[in-house]
């Protein structure tokens, strides 16, 4: 994600540094130069992105082998959102320093304003006025994106007025930027770039995104098998072609609510059914259990994803690790295993539970591994002290070849096993995990 932004940021900047100019007549002075060529850059490095980010945020599936997963993508629309509004404050106080300009440097050095025609002259002047209208709001959704506790059922039906600030954004850059860029590289990207991001705005104002990969159906069972764990099987029509053990599907049980992300826990058998395991980890979740009944109308957009079992490294120990609701995707390829059991890998599978006297997936876990010889399950209690760790994880393992770590659980837990075992193998390590969130 690093390399792909900063990859990206050079590029827009490439595209300016070739575009920039300095006062033709001599007239202006550096510091107004300067000013001047910092407030261009700065919205065209925040359009750009923005643009970015509205692009990857039609979950483009086609994206999904070269940037790793749908997941990943999801990261990168963030964080491409994030830098976007970082660089569109800066580009407001850019914009509101002429007065300490003026102050410290005169205003006799200022670059000379160009002038154009009534209408265009008025149109500037609207994109002014949007522009600034929008900044602020989009600082605002930034702000409550990054703060975990805002509720999602509130910032879900905020975040959708994004498309209508995205335009308003570009409308502001397309007839603020200056005329001779429309004729050099950067105005080309320029355009591209609002392009794209104006077609996926009026997708996600028309609801289209992902509609060709929506499947209708009916809830076929709803069960709990723990008090915070909600078990729901889905019957979907012919609209769905089948997914891949450990991908996930956006499922919308009601109109209202919306489309929430969870990961399918059973694996394909050809019979339009798909079961998920979900955790109650907020409000909507928590709820869940008593506000479905089999019969319910269910719709289901997937699948999506790239954690899956097809691609684990045949020449490399595998160890798989969970920790709590981060099972799933490994139940789904336990039962994908199940029906082909000869092609099981050799694999140590850990679970790390809060309390596995408690815990439903542990039973389950047992059962789908029995059934398996080549996968070795340990289960790791943390209540009775027994938390998994790298130093205990590489003790096990031969110091000679290649070890590929897939990982699906808490982002803290797998940053310190990422670390740990980094430390330990070095290259011979190959860590692979889920980075989904939805904000």
């Amino acid at each position: 994600m690093v390399f792909i932004l900063s990859s990206f940021i050079a590029l827009l900047t490439l595209a300016w540094g070739l575009a920039a100019s300095v006062d033709g007549d001599g007239s202006a002075s550096l510091p107004w130069l300067i000013r001047d060529q910092a407030l261009y850059l700065s919205g065209v490095l925040g359009i750009g992105l923005m643009s970015l980010a509205m692009a990857l945020a039609t979950r483009p599936a086609v994206l999904e082998r070269p940037l790793g997963g749908m997941d990943r993508i999801f990261r990168l629309h963030k964080w491409a959102g994030i830098l976007a509004a970082v660089f569109a404050a800066l580009h407001w106080l850019i914009e509101m320093s002429d007065d300490v300009l003026e102050s410290v440097f005169s205003e006799a050095g200022q670059v000379p304003e160009a002038h154009f025609g009534a209408l265009l002259e008025s149109l500037r002047d609207a994109g002014d006025e949007l522009g600034e209208f929008a900044i602020y709001f989009v600082l605002g959704m930034i702000v409550l994106s990054l703060w975990k506790r805002f509720p999602y059922k509130f910032w879900r039906h905020l975040h959708r007025a994004m498309p209508v600030l995205y335009l308003m954004l570009a409308f502001h850059a397309a007839v603020l930027a200056p005329p001779e860029y429309w004729s050099n590289a950067v105005g080309w990207l320029m355009a591209a770039l609002i392009a794209a991001g104006s077609a996926a705005s009026i997708l996600a104002l028309t609801g289209r995104i992902g509609r060709d990969r929506r499947a209708m159906g009916v809830v076929a069972s709803v069960s709990s098998p723990a008090p915070d764990i909600t078990e729901v099987t889905c019957r979907l029509d012919a609209g769905w072609n089948g997914h891949r053990a450990g991908q996930f599907a956006f499922v919308g049980f009601d109109r209202i609510e919306g489309a929430h992300p969870f990961t399918i826990a059973s694996a394909d058998r050809g019979d339009q059914t798909v079961t998920f395991q979900i955790k109650a980890l907020g409000d909507y979740t928590r709820r869940l259990a008593t506000r479905i009944a089999v019969g319910q109308p269910v719709t289901v957009e997937g699948p999506y994803g790239r954690f899956l079992l097809e691609r684990h490294d045949r020449n490399a120990r595998q160890i798989w690790i969970a920790g709590g609701i981060g099972i799933t995707p490994f139940l789904s390829w336990l039962d994908a295993l199940r029906a082909a059991p000869d092609s099981a890998p050799q694999v140590e599978l850990h679970y790390s539970t809060r309390n596995a006297s408690r815990d439903p997936f542990v039973e389950r876990l047992q059962r789908l591994c029995a059934r398996l010889p080549m996968v070795q399950l340990h289960i790791h209690d943390t209540s009775v002290g027994a938390t998994l760790t790298s130093e205990e994880l590489a003790a096990s393992q031969p110091k000679a070849g290649r070890t590929e770590v897939w990982f699906c659980g808490p982002r803290l837990f797998g940053d310190q096993l990422e670390a740990g075992l980094a430390a330990i193998w070095g290259r011979r390590l190959r860590f692979r995990r889920e980075a989904f969130e939805m904000r």
